[in-house]
């Protein structure tokens, strides 16, 4: 029979890594020591705080380790550090693998959850074995020991949640993930609408983002709830031609009056959104706002000084007043790590840069960043894409949740998409509305296949986005769109995969207390010989 294992208790062993490597706590007086170093565990209201106090000595991370035995075979979920890649799923025990934020344990009928609130100042990652639990906690500033002074850092806050008897394995995560977040931010009406980039891919103007708006308002019937058109990456000076993507944000000379587009937008009956990546520039800028340099000729900013704050605040709230309702920023944890989350394993980052100010954690820096662009964007929603979702919640109303789906492809839409929306569903209106990303609707994917994937999205209750290819839209897809905009613009309960312990691209789905079954493979299935870039990535 598994065990509900107690983690709100004074772990076993506590280690500390420094500059020079990883030297072990001693135990005195509820705290753990290593000359002026102290690791205090608090525990009140069914919480436990990790409190790091470390005077002038720089620290990179601490571990803390609960000798437990689990009891009896378990299945174990853990999360990403962003986005998910398509590769999220139940296994069993596998002591090497690191499981940011959170996990679950699932085994002899319930389901138990342990990880740490939301807007934490450290990354997290657990590790689970037979011998017990252990929780590593980053507090670098980049790849550099952070300096607390007189300062404590309460570094993490653990939580639990024994699962109960009658509940399924996803309702037990999706109650774990309210016990992280106390405080989602979430938008007032369901979100859906239409985003250019799986058909235009960065190729657009004015023309063509008012002949999408004027498609999207047709679509929709709602006039409760109008669908926004999202302008994605393109509109930008800097777009196109294999340079850097980035600002000065102002546009190129196929959009010219963003303002103007806005508002046109706006009276053809949708709300109009629009795309920014924040921390990377390739106008000129003063030094110390440099982090580094791309080899596209950008310049990736940092987030840790105040005027880059400022700048980025600026910018964003430039767009708010321009008069989009959606504001999508993206790239930043690429920006700030160098990697994607698939590759930052425990290690983050490679690049062995600190940053600015080294008395801040690369947590705290990250959720500093996420602050400043939701206070900039007043009333407009602000999407995360690519950004740390453990650090966004509360922060952001809507989170793309998974790596991108594809209008070229359908097997990474099927990898990324449905792996995405069923695993990180728990999160769905707990952390923010998540979004699984796009229907990329263009001849180049099967629309029999394409087809349930939009009825999947327009039923599951998170947001729909639909990059539509005028010249894949036919009678059929057309009354399709509309039957998915009239479900995706009112409030529906959330989907539930029902073999997602099994399968991690799941067929059969809870909708509205109706089981439905999808096909994710057609007549092909999953040939690995085809384009194995975009299937194992």
């Amino acid at each position: 029979m598994m065990e509900f294992i107690d983690l709100l208790t004074n772990p076993d062993n506590v280690e500390i890594e420094l500059d020079g490597g990883w030297i072990r706590g001693v135990y005195r007086s509820r705290e753990w020591c290593a000359g002026e170093i102290v690791v205090t565990c608090k525990v009140e209201a069914g919480r436990m705080s990790v409190q790091l106090n470390a005077g002038q000595t720089p620290v990179r991370r601490l571990h803390l380790r609960w000798k437990r035995e689990l009891g009896g075979p378990v299945q174990v979920l853990g999360d990403h550090w962003e986005r998910g890649y398509g590769d999220m799923e139940w296994r069993g025990l596998v002591a090497e693998r690191e499981m940011p934020w959170y996990f679950l344990l699932s085994g002899g009928g319930r389901t138990d959850g342990y990880g740490v609130e939301t807007g934490t100042s450290s990354f997290c990652y657990w590790q689970a074995d037979a011998g017990g639990i252990s929780l590593t906690l980053d507090v670098r500033c980049g790849e550099a020991g952070v300096l607390l002074g007189a300062r404590t850092l309460e570094a993490a806050v653990i939580v639990t949640r024994r699962g109960l008897e009658n509940e399924t394995a996803f309702q037990a995560a999706t109650a774990f993930c309210q016990t992280m977040c106390n405080k989602p931010l979430l938008p007032q009406q369901p979100v859906y609408g239409g985003n250019n980039w799986y058909y235009a891919y960065g190729k657009s103007s004015t023309a063509d983002m008012l002949a999408d708006s004027e498609r999207v308002s047709s679509w929709a019937s709602s006039t409760e709830n109008r669908p926004f058109m999202v302008i994605d990456d393109g509109w930008q000076l800097c777009s196109g031609g294999g340079s850097c993507n980035g600002g000065p944000w102002e546009p190129n000379y196929l959009f010219s009056d963003m303002q103007q587009l806005a508002s046109d937008m706006k009276e053809l009956g949708v709300r109009p959104g629009i795309w920014c990546r924040p921390l990377l520039v390739a106008n000129s800028i003063p030094y110390h706002w440099r982090r580094y340099g791309s080899q596209q000729g950008g310049i990736f900013l940092d987030p840790s000084e105040p005027d880059v704050l400022d700048y980025v605040g600026n910018e964003i709230r430039k767009l708010h007043d321009w008069g989009y309702e959606l504001i999508k920023h993206d790239f930043s944890t690429f920006d700030i790590f160098g990697k994607w989350g698939f590759e930052m394993g425990a290690s983050l980052s490679s690049h062995g840069l600190a940053f600015s100010d080294q008395t801040k954690t690369t947590a705290e820096i990250i959720v500093a960043l996420y602050e400043k662009i939701t206070e900039a964007s007043g009333d407009s929603l602000i999407i995360g894409c690519n950004t740390v979702g453990h650090l966004a919640a509360g922060v952001v109303e809507i989170q793309r949740t998974g790596d991108d789906t594809s209008g070229k492809e359908w097997e990474r839409t099927r990898k990324m998409g449905v792996n995405t929306l069923a695993f990180r569903m728990p999160q769905h209106n707990t952390f923010f509305a998540a979004d699984a990303d796009c229907v990329g609707l263009t001849q180049d994917v099967p629309w029999s296949l394409n087809k349930q994937w939009l009825e999947l999205l327009s039923e599951s209750g998170t947001p729909l986005f639909v990059s539509a290819d005028p010249s894949a839209i036919g009678a059929e897809q057309e009354a399709a769109i509309r039957r998915a905009f009239e479900h995706a613009a009112k409030p529906l309960p959330s989907a539930e995969p029902l073999d997602w312990l099994e399968d991690r691209c799941p067929s059969r789905w809870k909708l509205a207390g109706e089981e439905r079954r999808f096909d994710w493979y057609g007549d092909r299935g999953v040939q690995l010989n085809m384009r194995p870039e975009l299937i194992l990535r």
